[in-house]
């Protein structure tokens, strides 16, 4: 007869699961902590090499398809259908330059030059319409704790510019700068020329180089490419579409309803709408007071700004978006709006917001793997 020896009983082997759970977890929460970090650092440090890249690679994903038709139907080698794909897309950007860009660099200098006189139309009237809120805000800065508060930021800031004088090491950071951008703008149709050449798909061989990984584990993470892959192509190319769909609709209703500067800003709005609601912010934050402050503005053509506005917007969530990206991401739009502030932050601006919402999904997609095949009971 042998004794039932148990050396925790039912109450404590709980608690120890517990605990054995719990700092599973937090182990879990500290490996993602470093992950972010590293990348975060990783990105930082290499910015200047990762988003000519990055932007490459996109661009890559979505003309494929555009190559391959090309070659299959056409009947051309792969690289005469690579220079063919460029050779028109040079001629359809000339013809486009040659039309809009005298009309649209011309608003561009004038809305420079226009914005010290719309806040001075902007002070004027609130000195005019709302006087009570100026005396206020005199008496408020007439408290001695306010006031000097106020005093010291002024002389600091006269003091750091009695002093700022420009040195050979800040303007060379300077030019560097501008010639690190322009070299990246430069190699982007360099590395998309060489994406294109390829035939293969870029997650076509990634578990033959996974051999350390069990047969499960490469088969997911060979799923997880490929579902990161399918988004970032559905996703730009969708956002391409519908982002230069609305700034010809927005540039079109500015300009009919006599918004100063609306082909441009129509423009510029569209296409920052790439970015998810990117665009309706910055349209919202400088459409809207121009069109109350310009000299033949006021109300009127205000809420006609507003009207436009709304009926893109109506026109992007009921049609446009359903018919080009359909249900891609599968994101809610709170969510969305909260990755781009917290990878725009993440990784350090934009590349960050760029890759937001791709690669929130992405992370979705592999909770959803992992909670059905790790945590969901069979």
């Amino acid at each position: 007869m042998t004794a039932d020896f148990r050396l925790f009983s039912d109450r404590q082997r709980r608690l120890v699961a517990f605990a054995l759970a719990f700092s599973a977890l937090l182990a879990s929460a500290a490996l993602l902590v470093v992950l972010v970090w590293a990348l975060e650092w990783l990105v930082g440090r290499f910015a200047n090499v990762l988003w000519p890249l990055a932007v490459a690679g996109i661009l890559g994903l979505i003309l494929r398809p555009l190559v391959d038709a090309f070659e299959r139907r056409l009947r051309l080698r792969r690289l005469a259908a690579v220079i063919l794909l460029y050779g028109l897309f040079l001629l359809l950007a000339g013809g486009i330059l040659s039309l809009m860009a005298p009309r649209v660099i011309g608003q561009i200098l004038d809305f420079a030059g226009y914005l010290p006189s719309l806040a001075e139309h902007a002070t004027s009237y609130v000195q005019l319409h709302y006087p009570d809120w100026i005396a206020l805000y005199h008496r408020f800065e007439a408290y001695p704790a306010v006031k000097g508060t106020v005093d010291a930021l002024k002389g600091e800031l006269n003091d750091v510019l009695a002093h700022l004088l420009p040195s050979l090491r800040a303007v060379g950071e300077g030019l560097l700068a501008v010639v690190s951008v322009v070299t990246g703008l430069a190699v982007i149709p360099i590395y998309l020329f060489f994406f294109l050449l390829s035939r293969t798909e870029p997650t076509a061989k990634l578990g033959d180089h996974l051999p350390f990984l069990s047969p499960g584990a490469r088969e997911d993470v060979v799923f997880l490419a490929r579902e990161f892959v399918g988004i970032v192509v559905a996703f730009f190319r969708g956002q391409l579409l519908i982002g230069l769909s609305m700034g010809v609709l927005l540039a079109a209703g500015f300009s009919l309803i006599g918004l100063r500067f609306g082909l441009f800003l129509g423009l510029a709005v569209g296409v920052l709408n790439i970015v998810p609601y990117l665009g309706t912010m910055v349209g919202l934050a400088v459409v809207l007071p121009l069109a109350f402050f310009q000299p033949d503005g006021g109300w009127k053509l205000l809420g006609l700004a507003v009207l436009v506005e709304v009926a893109v917007q109506i026109i992007e969530a009921f049609f446009l978006t359903p018919k080009i990206m359909g249900a891609t991401t599968g994101l809610h739009p709170m969510v969305i709006i909260v990755a781009i502030l917290f990878w725009g932050t993440a990784l350090g601006g934009f590349l960050g917001i760029l890759l937001a919402v791709p690669l929130t999904a992405f992370f979705a997609t592999a909770w959803r793997l992992a909670k059905h095949k790790y945590f969901m009971p069979a």
